[in-house]
């Protein structure tokens, strides 16, 4: 009798089933729409979570690309001696690191951030995309205080800002939608196998050393020129350089770098959210 009572309020219950999408409607826009409460609170968690008991807080979102600029400019700009497009080494570098260190933060916040939720996934649903999602809008707070050392350097190097810096938005959008797909695909990935934990840190050495932050594409043979175009960073960074610093060198965009890192951005975008979409149903099990 239990049982069969048991069953029966079972049928009366309403049942949520996570079922795998496909193309854009895998990102499930209109039940993202409905959770923004819950997606606010968790950017603005993860915000508060990064610089909780540090000395420094906010510092260190200004500190890390300053020393990198700092090292760089000393071992590649003064010793080996790099070109830099006719720019100062200094706003050269860090105008490369404004947005990988943006970029290279927020992958591993969102790679790791559906393990570091274990317990919020396991009690409640939610669309599980918002956690990855919040974890690289966090770092554009990060990102928002090292622009301002790029005005400051700006200042004092007095670079002239001109038309192309209405270009930036797009950029950051661009940078930002770069990540939040790369580290959506390493999220879910994570989950299934926790080497992924290991592979994040030298997936962005290894990035960063083929993205042209410490050198200019222009000091490749043209023929191998196209081998470093097929990085979506590429297009992105130097157009950074264009819309901060064609005050100094008159540098134009290259459109068809930014189209093809655009292109690539969205195809990884795509899949990242097909791929988490179709294995998010067993996130709660293995996670």
């Amino acid at each position: 009798m239990l049982k069969e009572h048991a069953e029966a309020v079972d049928r009366l219950m309403p049942h949520l089933v996570i079922e795998p999408r496909g193309h854009w409607s895998s990102l499930n826009l209109r039940d993202l729409w409905r959770y923004r409460e819950l997606f606010y609170f968790l950017t603005w968690r993860d915000v508060k979570i990064r610089y909780k008991q540090t000395a420094l807080g906010a510092a260190w979102a200004i500190l890390q690309p300053v020393f990198n600029m700092i090292l760089f400019s000393i071992i590649f700009g003064k010793v080996a001696k790099l070109p830099s497009d006719d720019i100062p080494y200094p706003l050269f570098a860090f105008a490369g690191l404004l947005p990988w260190t943006f970029f290279s933060n927020a992958i591993g916040m969102a790679g790791s951030s559906l393990v570091g939720n274990a317990n919020l996934i396991t009690k409640v649903y939610f669309p599980r995309l918002i956690i990855p999602a919040a974890a690289v809008l966090a770092g554009l707070v990060d990102f928002a205080f090292a622009f301002v050392v790029m005005l400051v350097l700006l200042l004092w190097y007095q670079v002239p800002l001109g038309f192309n810096l209405i270009m930036l938005p797009m950029l950051v959008a661009l940078t930002s939608a770069l990540a939040f797909a790369t580290g959506t695909l390493l999220s879910s990935l994570n989950v299934k196998y926790r080497d992924i934990r290991y592979v994040i840190p030298f997936l962005t050495q290894f990035w960063m050393f083929a993205t042209p932050i410490i050198y200019p594409v222009s000091m490749m043979p043209e023929k191998y020129q196209w081998i470093f175009r097929l990085n979506p960073l590429t297009g992105i960074i130097e157009g950074y350089r264009v819309a901060l610093l064609s005050g100094v060198n008159r540098s134009s965009f290259d459109w068809a770098a930014i189209g093809f890192s655009a292109f690539i951005t969205l195809l990884l975008l795509a899949y990242a959210a097909h791929h988490f979409r179709s294995t998010e149903r067993i996130f709660a099990d293995i996670i």
